[in-house]
């Protein structure tokens, strides 16, 4: 199989994990390829000697699969690069919780033997596509967990007109206003209050940031529905965060979210379980007095 690989490259500590993994890749005599700045952290900064690896940059490479190791960040940054290639992605996890990198460094020799037998899922998870009327913005931006529109100065709120399908929603006076996607539900979303939401729901989850009135809360909408936004700020500009990168946007910046026209594949094992990820990661329903 032929494998593209991007990884962290700021978890020198974690150079075990790597060294292990171009081992088990060269034991099943897989066709590498690698992102360039991830190959030099590997061979400059960690001493790793990779044998016949094909260097690429950006988004200029094939693959049957990619492989992502790092955390749920490395993750996201890879899915951008994969955009409509319809390559699924394995994310091993040498970060934190690891909700889409979610295969342990114990668990990579199994995995990758599972792999080469072809006994593994592939789940689609939907994507956000975000436009503006913004005349310097002359690409769409993507976002697999979410996008957030925020306040930019650390003072005074903003007021975020929301309309669903042109029907007017609510206007909100808040930190921020935080569109999730189901993968994303576990993210930034959840932190501030946001929803659970199974994967493959087909839903969208609203969630406001420190909202100003108490009785305003979060709501969950069809993934097929166009949302609009029209943002007020004393600063008269906000910032918009796509899966944790930030643009600078000003009031005349309307924004409008839907569904984009394709789809991330993500690896799992067969016995991959979403209720058994929520237990192991966020020991849920754990009883704290036992």
């Amino acid at each position: 199989m032929k494998f593209a690989i991007f990884g962290n490259t700021y978890q020198a500590k974690k150079s075990s994990h790597a060294k292990e993994l171009f081992r088990l890749l060269e034991k099943h005599r897989a066709e590498l390829y690698i992102c360039r700045d991830f190959y030099h952290f590997l061979t400059n900064d960690l001493k790793l000697e990779i044998k016949d690896a094909t260097l690429f940059d950006g988004d200029h490479f094939e693959a049957d699969m990619v492989i992502s190791i790092g955390g749920d960040g490395t993750f996201l940054k890879a899915a951008g690069r994969v955009g409509r290639k319809n390559i699924p992605i394995l994310g091993i996890n040498t970060g934190r919780l690891g909700f889409l990198a979610d295969v342990s460094p114990e668990e990579m020799e199994e995995t990758f033997n599972e792999i080469h037998k072809g006994q593994y899922n592939v789940e689609e998870r939907s994507v956000l596509q975000l436009s503006s009327n913004k005349k310097k913005m002359e690409i769409l931006l993507y976002a697999l967990n979410d996008i957030a529109i925020l306040k930019r100065d650390s003072s005074s709120m903003i007021t975020i007109h929301t309309s669903i399908n042109d029907a007017y929603l609510a206007t909100y006076q808040a930190d921020g206003l935080i569109i999730a996607t189901p993968t994303g539900s576990t993210a930034y979303s959840l932190s501030v209050g946001g929803p659970i939401i199974v994967p493959h729901s087909n839903t969208i989850a609203i969630t406001p940031v420190a909202p100003h009135s108490l009785n305003i809360r979060p709501i969950v909408i069809r993934d097929d529905w166009k949302i609009t936004l029209d943002v007020e700020s004393r600063s008269h500009n906000f910032l918009v965060s796509i899966d944790g990168s930030s643009e600078s946007f000003t009031e005349n910046d309307r924004i409008t979210i839907n569904r984009a026209d394709y789809t991330i594949k993500v690896v799992k094992r067969l016995n991959h379980v979403f209720f058994d990820t929520l237990r192991s990661k966020m020991m849920w329903g754990i009883d704290s007095r036992k």
